[in-house]
């Protein structure tokens, strides 16, 4: 699918890896929606791309907030065509700790947000897209891009609740694709091993190096850039589906 012209929906859009992917697929001509719990940074990001940009207030884990954000960008551009799902949480705890086992409300905080969120957001931007027009001969009518992570296949200790909500998001990625199949959506996930986010930019080096040995090649965290530059190449490439690809340097985490 060629980007120019589209209308594009990026959750987490306001910040890290959502808003590479924003500013990636403006420049590509796209119209790019940009949902986000923090409404003021999404506005301050939308403001920055430019005026195909627009910012929505978004809970992803709840229905009626999924339902309003995605019903406001049918009124501010007309369709939907793409969507990126880079919202998500993560915090490391034991399933057993010092205090005793795991709080139950941490482990469906991190699904409701990671898994079900991703999931809310997919399903009402699918809603819309099977009424575009077809976009090219095989009939496409829209793509839809999740966010995983290698905590999905080798998740370290501490990761149990992130680990399983991110490897939900594998393991739906092709039954979905099965569904929406016949309305001419594809569906891939992204699989990002350790990024240069705002909170790993400030890590020491102690904390940062071990992360980068980890790694085979190239020996360096990854950019929000280098994901944004493969959900575009995702978009473009109609024969792809269904897949969930590693974007990680060749990492393999190990336990700690």
């Amino acid at each position: 699918m060629d980007l120019k012209d589209k209308v594009a929906v990026i959750t987490g859009g306001a910040s890290g890896l959502g808003r590479a992917t924003a500013e990636r697929f403006a420049a590509a001509g796209a119209k790019v929606a940009l949902l986000d719990l923090n409404e003021d940074l999404a506005r301050a990001a939308a403001q920055e791309i430019g005026p195909g940009a627009a910012a929505f207030a978004v809970n992803v884990a709840d229905a009626a907030s999924g339902e309003a954000a995605v019903a406001a960008v049918i009124e501010a551009f007309g369709a939907i065509h793409v969507n990126v799902n880079c919202a998500g949480i993560g915090a490391a705890a034991r399933t057993v700790g010092r205090d005793g086992p795991l709080a139950l409300q941490h482990f469906n905080r991190v699904i409701e947000v990671n898994l079900i969120g991703t999931f809310n957001t997919l399903r009402l931007c699918a809603a819309q897209m099977q009424k575009n027009e077809p976009t090219n001969e095989d009939g496409e009518r829209g793509v839809i891009i999740n966010t995983a992570s290698v905590a999905a296949f080798d998740g370290q200790i501490g990761q149990a609740a992130y680990s399983a909500s991110k490897g939900g998001v594998v393991g739906m990625t092709l039954p979905v694709a099965r569904d929406l199949g016949r309305a001419g959506i594809r569906v891939c996930t992204i699989a990002p091993g350790i990024f240069e986010t705002p909170m790993m930019m400030g890590a020491p080096p102690a904390v940062r190096e071990p992360l980068m040995q980890m790694t085979q090649f190239p020996k360096r965290l990854g950019e929000a850039s280098e994901y944004a530059l493969l959900a575009q190449q995702i978009v473009d490439n109609p024969y792809l589906n269904g897949e969930t690809i590693r974007l990680d340097a060749g990492i393999r985490m190990q336990p700690r």
